[in-house]
């Protein structure tokens, strides 16, 4: 069974969505792990409320971003970790370490990439943008932010009465609905990347 590892360093909304998908058997997968930078993540506590190993790792205590990572990835070995899933990760993961894990991380990002592509607040910049339609990705990670092949989009129409925070809400129910959705994807094996493009391939009968 597939072991998957969820980074986060925040309130865990995402992570929540995917706890609870692997306890209905939507997800056919074993959610081993949850990693945070930040001690005092709601993340965290909602892991141990799930019976979730959980690990804090405080990047100031290691002398290079490296050595944090090369502790990172002892973990991940030690529990066969083969998706690792960033839910609200506020570190950028180095070439060094996505190079251990192609076509095996996971992000969301709070946009249609490539628009806005590596903001910190994506939903700001769309609303100070003007654009019409926004919306969630969920996408493999590679050595560039932002710039993996897409797995799953969702689009979200922006109101004329829509702020920053209810554009945020809307985006985030539908990340709540496509994050999960991806990883049972990979978890059934139906994902094919090649190149940019990812293909979904029918469920087997």
């Amino acid at each position: 069974m597939l072991n998957i590892a969820v980074f986060c360093s925040g309130e865990g909304t995402n992570l929540q969505a995917i706890i609870e998908a692997v306890q209905r058997g939507d997800i056919k997968a074993r959610l081993s792990l949850v990693v945070s930078d930040n001690k005092e993540a709601p993340a965290l506590q909602r892991a141990k409320k799930a019976a979730v190993k959980t690990i804090f790792l405080d990047p100031q205590e290691f002398p290079s971003r490296e050595e944090f990572e090369k502790e990172l990835i002892a973990y991940l070995q030690e529990e066969n970790i083969g998706l690792i899933v960033l839910a609200g990760f506020m570190r950028v993961l180095s070439p060094f370490f996505v190079q251990k894990y192609p076509n095996k991380i996971f992000n969301i990002h709070p946009s249609l990439l490539p628009a806005f592509k590596g903001s910190t607040n994506a939903v700001r910049d769309a609303l100070n943008y003007g654009v019409k339609f926004s919306g969630a990705t969920v996408h493999f990670v590679d050595e560039k932010i932002d710039n993996g092949p897409i797995v799953l989009q969702r689009v979200v129409e922006i109101e004329e009465d829509d702020n920053e925070e209810s554009l945020r809400q809307k985006i985030h129910h539908q990340e709540h609905i496509i994050y999960p959705l991806a990883i049972k994807l990979f978890a059934e094996g139906r994902l094919k990347v090649k190149g940019r493009k990812v293909k979904i391939n029918p469920k087997p009968q």
